[in-house]
């Protein structure tokens, strides 16, 4: 008789179930400051970094993130926070080439293309959480 070694899958317990909805209503947060972006005058990272629906979002994902330690959802509160602080990165990386003046066009496109990796990374997130699967492993640059 073979024996098979333990897969990592076997060693993550399952989370709370009031964890997974609150899963939900953090990228439903999150969502809401976008969709506030797209639809009004503000772009969507400025919306998104800097709207209170996503500053409690994010607040809430470190408030829990001990509480989800162990489990397959602690890599969508990982990679909520992490397109949280990356998103704030590329506005500030955004607002440093605006000052320039010369650096407007290159600035707009910084923002309007991070919008779009926002928005990316929240549907990718919340179609996988609805698939109770968890999110890859953030890349490790050497």
């Amino acid at each position: 008789m073979t024996t098979l070694p333990p897969s990592s899958e076997t060693n993550v317990r399952h989370p709370r179930e009031g964890l997974i909805t609150l899963a939900h209503v953090i990228y439903a947060l999150h969502a809401f400051s976008v969709l506030t972006g797209a639809l009004s005058s503000v772009l969507i990272v400025t919306a998104f970094v800097t709207g209170w629906p996503s500053i409690i979002a994010v607040i809430l994902n470190y408030a829990k993130r001990s509480e989800v330690r162990g489990t397959w959802l602690d890599s969508h509160f990982g990679w909520q926070i992490r397109t949280f602080w990356f998103a704030l990165a590329w506005l500030l990386a955004g607002g440093v080439a605006f000052v320039t003046l010369v650096g407007i066009p290159v600035a707009l496109v910084i923002w309007i293309l991070t919008g779009v990796w926002v928005l990316y990374r929240i549907v990718r997130g919340w179609m996988a959480l609805s698939a109770e699967k968890p999110m890859p492993p953030p890349e490790r640059v050497v």
